[in-house]
């Protein structure tokens, strides 16, 4: 297990993010768009909310729901530079660089992988 799979585990095991999970029209939008387009769609959100030093409504700029990489951020603690910084070390007040943004869309996409993944057998949960 890597780094950011042990980081995730210790993540999902919090009460409050524990919750978070991909149903509905956010669950049909990963099977109708597939990971390839979930994973450009992480990429421009975290680009454009979470990347900047000082965020436009920094803590409240991530919905609860809307679109499977917002309930993603919420699970894996991405959703807010104050989270960013307290679950993932990374500081607030600069802008994310490559690997950093690199790193915030692979944690999201891990985790959506594996949230609709039934385990253990590789198959796409029904839901």
């Amino acid at each position: 297990m890597d780094d950011l799979d042990a980081r995730l585990a210790r993540i999902t095991r919090h009460r409050f993010r524990a919750r978070f999970h991909v149903r509905g029209r956010d669950r049909a939008i990963v099977d109708l768009r597939g990971m390839p387009t979930i994973r450009k769609h992480a990429e421009d959100l975290i680009g454009r909310r979470l990347a900047p030093a000082q965020p436009d409504k920094d803590g409240r700029q991530t919905p609860y729901r809307g679109h499977p990489v917002f309930v993603a951020q919420h699970a894996t603690a991405t959703c807010c530079r104050t989270c960013l910084e307290r679950w993932h070390g990374i500081p607030k007040g600069h802008e994310l660089d490559r690997d950093e943004r690199d790193y915030v869309v692979e944690a999201i996409c891990r985790w959506i992988e594996r949230d609709i993944t039934v385990p253990g057998t590789g198959q796409r949960r029904l839901r």
